[in-house]
């Protein structure tokens, strides 16, 4: 199953309140606006284990995640379950109380019947003190589907929850007992009694993709600081995001993989469950199915198979809002320079580059904004492989470790046989002298034969031409490179960043002719090792073009002569 599940170090699904919740749901909650309207709650295993992850806590009985995230294709009811834990945090017991003994029982507090007795270990609940919730909308007059299944529960007659002692709705403010509220909120309205929520729902963060959606996002969960005590969070749910669009959903995403990778600096606060399907060809129809009952997981049940695939063979569809909404899978920008599918196919788990091989550098690096990377790449066959990869912030003073640098350049001259190395000179230019006085001599391949490592990127046309040679060697399939374990289970390799690096370049049109950049200026999504793969590779045509043998000299060996 295609998912990734982000939690906190010693998450622990058994020390939850998401127990209390699920029973408290499925007792007191009807199912909201749309097919199902008015059945009874039944959780499936999802549902119910992202509760569980949303209310877990630690052994001091202290929440893991003030911030949630849920991304699901269209038409899998994440709205809906909002709704239930919006209706949970408003008159449910949704704050730790402390543990249980053991036999101690919980009653609601209006006679409905419910009970739920506790475990020996387990946490408490009481209800919240003034909860506040704010339902965000992206336009104004908009309620959206998470604050109707809880006006829903609130009004009508037949819900257990209806004339519950204390509440007041309405469909633009439901007053709670006690003085809290239930707010559906626009950017417009979200800063004029900000302050006071306990509890926030973005609904669809995929569409908060303008500067005053983003605003608003950022005050409103700022905002929750405030109310601390209170044991504040907010959920995010969300389909796929269009890339570039620089959505809420987005930079959740990169948030999420920063925790991943183990670059996030401090806690893990973030709570991040995605779930998506994968097939290479929306026109096999056996493989889309199954694809689509990945993506969907528990939520197929209440969807219509043949209805979406027909919606995503229809002539109107677009491939790849297709996968966008139905599969809930990454696509690549309308700008990208290289497919996922184009890199992925490169892929050789076979080869690897092995000591003495004859291989070409390159080197892009950053003092202080981007990463610095060293690629090689095997003359033979165009293998690449990234040796090194350098963040400013991994260092103690938040620059480049040059030195760390030095010692992988040193590293890669003693295994490899190099006859190249290509590197962008700025910010490194004494480390391209030293190198030059070091290895100089052994190279066979010069940039210029004055300064023979010195590759300027910035320079227009001579990238423009290396770029024309990497992409379509990419094309052809002249280039490979390893798929690390690492990258296959989902961790942190070197293979990752490769990839991940390439996949974010972007088509960046000049008087030259065609180049790559970042997204943006000041986006976190680098693309440094891309670029020094371009260096490695260029330097390679370089160095057939000028003869260099890429096969090893064999070791001479004596033979005693009788």
């Amino acid at each position: 199953m295609p998912r990734t599940l982000v939690r906190a170090p010693g998450h622990d699904r058994t020390r939850s309140l998401g127990w209390l919740a699920i029973a408290w749901i499925e007792f007191l909650v009807l199912q909201g606006p749309g097919a199902v309207q008015g059945q009874r709650v039944r959780l499936g295993d999802e549902f119910a284990g992202f509760i569980l992850d949303c209310y877990a806590l630690d052994a001091r009985g202290r929440r893991y995640y003030d911030a949630t995230f849920f991304s699901r294709p269209k038409g899998s009811a994440k709205s809906g379950l909002a709704g239930m834990i919006g209706l949970f945090e408003a008159l449910g017991p949704a704050r730790f109380l402390g543990f249980a003994r053991g036999g101690e029982v919980y009653h609601d507090p209006w006679g409905l019947g419910f009970r739920y007795v506790y475990e020996p270990g387990e946490p408490m609940g009481q209800p919240v003190h003034v909860p506040v919730l704010r339902i965000m909308a992206t336009e104004e007059g908009q309620t959206g589907n998470v604050f109707d299944t809880i006006y829903y529960n609130l009004t009508e007659e037949t819900a257990p929850l209806y004339g519950a002692p204390g509440v007041d709705a309405g469909r633009t403010r439901i007053y709670l007992p006690g003085g809290g509220e239930i707010l559906p909120s626009t950017a417009s309205a979200s800063s004029k009694d900000g302050g006071r929520e306990t509890w926030v729902c973005f609904d669809e963060s995929h569409r908060y993709n303008t500067p005053i959606l983003r605003d608003m996002y950022a005050t409103v969960t700022q905002n929750l600081v405030k109310r601390k005590l209170s044991g504040t969070w907010f959920l995010e749910t969300t389909t796929m995001f269009a890339p570039g669009e620089d959505s809420v959903a987005e930079v959740t995403y990169r948030e999420a993989e920063l925790i991943r990778t183990g670059r996030k600096r401090g806690r893990v606060r973030q709570l991040f469950d995605h779930r998506w399907g994968e097939c290479a060809d929306l026109t096999d129809e056996p493989a889309l199915r199954a694809a689509i009952v990945e993506a969907f997981g528990d939520a197929i049940q209440w969807n219509d198979l043949d209805g979406i695939v027909d919606q995503i063979y229809s002539l109107r569809a677009i491939p790849s809002n297709s996968r966008r909404f139905f599969l809930n899978a990454e696509t690549s920008s309308s700008d990208a320079w290289i497919a996922a599918k184009e890199w992925d196919a490169l892929a050789d788990p076979d080869k690897h580059l092995a000591d003495r091989d004859v291989v070409t550098l390159g080197l892009d690096a950053s003092i202080s904004g981007d990463s610095t990377c060293l690629v090689a790449c095997r003359v033979s066959d165009g293998h690449l492989e990234l040796l090194g990869y350098w963040l400013p912030a991994d260092s103690d003073d938040g620059r480049l470790d040059r030195v760390a640098v030095d010692a992988a350049v040193a590293a890669a001259m003693a295994r490899f046989r190099v006859v190249g190395f290509y590197a962008d000179p700025p910010h490194i230019q004494d480390y391209l002298d030293k190198w030059t006085a070091e290895f100089g001599d052994k190279l066979k391949v010069r940039a210029s034969q004055a300064r023979p490592l010195e590759w300027w990127t910035a320079r227009g046309r001579p990238m423009v031409s290396a770029l024309e040679r990497f992409f379509e060697a990419v094309r052809g399939k002249s280039i490979s490179y390893t798929p690390a374990p690492e990258q296959i289970e989902g961790g942190e390799g070197l293979a990752v960043v490769l990839r991940r690096h390439v996949l974010n370049a972007r088509r960046r049109p000049s008087r030259a002719g065609l180049q790559i950049g970042k997204r943006f200026p000041k986006s976190l999504d680098l693309i440094d090792a891309a670029v020094a793969a371009v260096l490695a590779y260029e330097c390679r045509a370089d160095a057939i073009a000028g003869g260099v043998n890429p096969k090893p000299k064999r070791a001479y060996r004596a033979r005693r002569i009788r």
